[in-house]
């Protein structure tokens, strides 16, 4: 089991800046992905970002490249990502989550933390 728990969210202007966290416990292993995804009012959960731990390596959606910044703290077992740039659309809740390889689907994620709600006002 891995438990995860997301913190950070919040409401912000178009424009602003916001950093989420996901801190991991549990039997988590250095060699899983942590993945962001996020999930607007009536539609499908959706891929945001994703950090390898064994290699750094990170993956990001097309809607947020240049925007979001996917990174790690290891003593603390801990994956931020660091949103700029937000626009209205970026609205969603927030929920980080595991896998054992870096996959882009829901159904490739074992363990999901609870959600973080973050809402861009225009």
């Amino acid at each position: 089991q891995v438990q995860l728990v997301e913190s950070g969210g919040g409401v912000v202007q178009a424009g602003g800046s916001l950093r989420l966290s996901c801190a991991a416990s549990g039997r988590f292993f250095s060699t899983y992905v942590l993945g962001w995804f996020r999930q607007a009012p009536g539609k499908e959960r959706e891929f945001v970002s994703a950090f390898r731990w064994s290699d750094g390596s990170t993956s990001y959606a097309d809607s947020v490249k240049g925007r979001f910044t996917i990174s790690r703290e290891n003593a603390k077992v801990t994956v931020y990502l660091q949103m700029n740039s937000l626009k209205p659309e970026d609205t969603a809740v927030y929920y980080c989550a595991t896998s054992r390889f870096l996959g882009y689907a829901t159904g490739d994620y074992d363990y999901w933390g609870q959600g973080t709600q973050v809402t861009v006002s225009s």
